[in-house]
């Protein structure tokens, strides 16, 4: 049996938005928004260039979700998004994908899918975990998201790379300090 919740390809896909749209160096043209759908397993064949605007802004309005220190601040964005996004959750079977369900509308387009999708993780994530799940990477001048969905949930840096860069700096901090 498959069940989704926090751990569904909406959580990682929206960390991916968001640093697409958000982080420093990234790409959040059409080709690299295709890209983070197909990696997230969304119908990325029904992406329109035009679509690129909804996406970018969605984006942004998530970043301060990340940001969030505040279990307060985080919900209030979320319910925010979530207001201003038609939802209709209903149970679909499609392409031997097994039951599982959607959130927006059955004839709604790829990007409210999509937004759909991402507020509805997230926020089963807050749910089961608070603020302790997500949030800007702990590696100095890094300004990318993360979510944990692994079971140790300790997890503090956008990337592997990011985790060994700062824990090799601690070290030679330590012995800079320690002769």
């Amino acid at each position: 049996m498959h069940i989704t919740g926090y751990r569904s390809h909406g959580v990682a896909a929206a960390v991916a938005l968001v640093n697409a749209v958000t982080g420093s160096g990234d790409d959040d043209g059409p080709d690299a928004l295709r890209e983070i759908l197909r990696a997230n397993n969304f119908f990325w064949q029904d992406f329109q260039d035009h679509d690129a605007e909804a996406f970018q802004i969605l984006g942004r309005a998530l970043r301060p979700f990340f940001e969030a220190t505040e279990l307060a601040q985080a919900v209030e964005v979320l319910n925010d998004l979530m207001l201003e996004t038609p939802m209709h959750p209903h149970l679909s079977g499609h392409d031997n994908l097994g039951l599982h369900l959607h959130y927006a509308p059955p004839s709604a387009k790829l990007p409210l899918r999509f937004r759909a999708t991402t507020l509805m993780n997230l926020s089963a994530m807050v749910c089961e975990h608070g603020l302790g799940r997500s949030g800007v990477c702990a590696a100095e001048g890094c300004d990318r998201v993360y979510a944990d969905t692994s079971r140790a949930g300790r997890r503090r840096f956008c990337s592997e790379a990011c985790a060994n860069r700062t824990n090799v700096a601690a070290f030679r901090a330590r012995r800079r300090n320690n002769p």
